[in-house]
């Protein structure tokens, strides 16, 4: 079986300061969501269309928080990991 590669043209390494945090919150408030919903409501029939909706609204608030917060969480990682330095 042969594998098929994507065919399109990746964006240079430094888009990954944009595109792991978007990544990154997508699957964390898709996640978050989908617990805290089926805690509270349950599978009640429209759930799939209620947990996209909860779960765009968390991914709104969620991928500019963690662009605004990112700094900061990597000062506090920075004293108790020894990083190399950034250039």
């Amino acid at each position: 079986m042969e594998k098929r590669k994507l065919k399109f043209k990746k964006l240079p390494a430094k888009y990954a300061v944009w595109i792991v945090p978007f990544l990154l919150s997508a699957l964390m408030s898709g996640i978050i969501s989908f617990i805290n919903l089926s805690m509270n409501l349950g599978f009640i029939p429209e759930f799939v269309s209620k947990w996209f909706t909860t779960w765009m609204l968390s991914w709104a608030i969620a991928y500019p928080t963690v662009l605004v917060c990112l700094p900061l969480v990597r000062r506090l990682t920075a004293l108790f990991v020894d990083l190399p330095p950034q250039h």
